[in-house]
């Protein structure tokens, strides 16, 4: 089982900027299509952005705009590029190729106002 690791998270101010990193640990899973999505405490994961296999994107209506999603092949690492964050971004941030999970720890991101 592909084990994906999240990082990049942290403290930020509001209108401040965050890059998350994912990619594979341990294997040779080659990252092609994949998503972001985040959970907030009490609240269910949501959707956040994705990147298909031809490099499409898409994202969340609330991120639009703000985020952007982006796959360094030579790397093996999809990263997601947050500008303007606000206070309700906070969460801890996942990827994974579908919204079904198997999920990895995610990483934190916190915005202070």
């Amino acid at each position: 089982q592909v084990q994906l690791v999240e990082s990049g998270g942290g403290l930020v101010q509001a209108g401040g900027s965050l890059r998350l990193s994912c990619a594979p640990s341990g294997s040779i899973f080659r990252i092609n299509a994949m998503g972001w999505y985040r959970q907030a405490p009490g609240k269910q994961r949501e959707y956040v952005a994705y990147i298909g296999s031809g490099g499409m994107t898409n994202y969340a209506e609330s991120v639009k705009g703000r985020f952007t999603i982006s796959r360094d092949n030579a790397k093996n690492t999809v990263y997601l590029q947050m500008n303007s964050l606000k206070l309700e971004d906070s969460a801890v941030y996942y990827c994974n190729p579908t919204p079904f999970g198997p999920w990895g720890q995610g990483t934190q991101v916190t915005v202070s106002s």
